[in-house]
């Protein structure tokens, strides 16, 4: 049994699947179910890549190895958990009369979908492929954000679809200037765009083409990522779309992009032999730390609030990633675990939030603590969790970041140490008074599963207390071979 095919083609299937039936409560259950098998196999096959550190299959067009293959667990994680708590939030949406029918199987059909085009990214050894994926994913989002179809959400789909079409279109050009350079090592078949066959033969490749071609792809992805400038779609997506397609933007798409910049990051190291892609990724995550930081004071809507503290980790991770160093790759991973967990918790119970208040705008968010306890220690427990607070994960990474930077870059700890105490002041200023005070009068009873919150939230608690050996493990054989090139080149 090929654990693989199961994993990839699952949600593909699934999403097929469930672009058919038409009944909502039944596509709900078949949703969830399917998220369910996606995340058992998954964890197998991470097992089966862990003992055989890393593979090719299907002819060498997919490789897996410790870092993706982490990343192939926590996405299916986050999806099926979505997925359950997306059951009663998208019943209340649909009994609320703010989706039918049809959207109703538009939504179940495109969250699936964009669950395949991020396994296929995460896990095709094609770098061309990988471009696809991004492409695909991008695509099934955007239909999310504009479900409601209002004027709001649509303009923030069209603004979501343009801005990070043109990134993806100069990561294409930095992709063709990398296949423009490796056609003369390696021809000009597939193998030219093959990962692995690249990272074997980058000191081969032309420094300044692959130099340049950088620079695209950093602009390009950076999109994606919602790195500060090209961060702006990001925002009107959160606050426009569905509540669950909030929690995989943040928790899940960012991932990806990330990934794919990580992964032509080390073409580059190796082809050039300095820290010039690393420092790159270092100053855009420093800026966008500080772009994040400061917009966090000037929000009104609370879901555009935990949108720019997504920009603001993002950044973080860039940063760490940007490091090159082994410590720093271990707190890169670590970080974008606990992030993907407690972001994606965070957004669950500011759905069901909400919804028992009737609106998104924080000035009338009121006394959730006293009108459902659970969504208010939810969101304060997590706002606490994202905020950098001990004990749980984030302040770890946090802590793991830190010390990296402290010893190969001291002087960046400074801007960290400030931006970070900026973003903790403003989304304390904020959440302090939703969840305390009398109760909103418009605040309405509404049906909601914090099973998803608690299991995230917890799962980030345990990290932050202690990091089970056999994960550690695997962040450091990630983080291995994340660095090994970049200490080559000198980061």
């Amino acid at each position: 049994m090929n654990l693989f095919l199961i994993v990839l083609f699952t949600p593909l299937l699934g999403g097929l699947l469930l672009a058919g039936i038409r009944h909502p409560r039944w596509a709900a259950r078949a949703n969830i179910a399917i998220g369910m098998v996606t995340f058992t196999f998954s964890l197998g096959l991470a097992m089966q890549v862990l003992n055989a550190r890393g593979f090719n299959t299907l002819d060498g067009w997919f490789h897996l190895d410790a870092y993706n293959a982490f990343l192939v667990a926590l996405t299916a994680f986050v999806g099926m958990t979505t997925a359950i708590f997306s059951a009663p939030y998208m019943r209340h949406e649909f009994d609320a009369g703010r989706v039918n029918a049809r959207q109703m199987r538009l939504y179940h059909s495109m969250f699936q979908l964009f669950q395949f085009g991020m396994l296929l990214g995460f896990t095709t050894n094609n770098i061309g492929v990988l471009w696809v994926s991004l492409e695909l994913a991008t695509l099934a989002t955007v239909l999310l954000v504009s479900l409601y179809r209002t004027p709001a959400s649509i303009a923030a789909a069209w603004k979501y679809f343009i801005l990070c079409g043109m990134g993806i279109a100069l990561a294409l050009f930095g992709t063709v200037l990398v296949f423009f350079t490796s056609s003369s090592v390696l021809g000009h078949g597939n193998e030219a765009l093959t990962w692995t066959l690249l990272h074997e033969h980058a000191g081969a490749l032309d420094p300044f083409v692959m130099t340049i071609a950088f620079c695209f792809l950093m602009v390009g992805y950076g999109t994606k990522v919602g790195l500060a400038p090209m961060h702006a779609w990001l925002p009107d997506a959160h606050g426009e779309g569905p509540t669950p397609v909030s929690a995989v933007l943040s928790g899940l798409l960012l991932n990806l992009a990330l990934y794919a910049l990580v992964r032509l990051k080390m073409l580059v190291d190796g082809a050039t032999g300095t820290g010039l892609a690393g420092h790159m990724m270092m100053a855009f995550g420093i800026l966008s730390l500080f772009v994040a930081a400061f917009s966090l004071h000037r929000q009104r809507d609370i879901k555009r609030m935990f949108s720019f503290s997504s920009i603001e980790h993002m950044g973080l991770m860039t940063f760490a990633f940007g490091l090159g160093t082994q410590l720093a790759g271990v707190a890169a991973l670590l970080h974008m675990t606990v992030h993907s967990l407690v972001k994606s918790g965070i957004f669950f119970t500011v759905g069901h939030a909400a919804q028992a208040m009737r609106t998104q705008k924080m000035s009338e968010i009121r006394g959730l603590i006293r009108h459902h306890p659970g969504i208010g220690w939810g969101l304060m427990i997590g706002t606490v969790a994202i905020a950098g607070f001990p004990p749980f994960g984030v302040f770890t990474s946090e802590f793991l970041l830190f010390t990296a930077a402290l010893e190969s870059n001291p002087w960046t700890t400074i801007p960290l140490l400030l931006g970070l105490l900026i973003a903790m002041a403003g989304l304390l200023r904020f959440v302090q008074p939703m969840v305390y005070g009398e109760t909103a009068e418009q605040a309405v009873s509404v049906q909601v599963n914090m099973l998803p919150v608690y299991i995230h939230l917890a799962l980030a608690l345990v990290l932050g207390l202690s990091i089970p050996g056999f994960l550690a493990g695997w962040y450091e054989q990630a983080a291995t071979l994340i660095a090994a090139v970049s200490a080559g080149g000198g980061v």
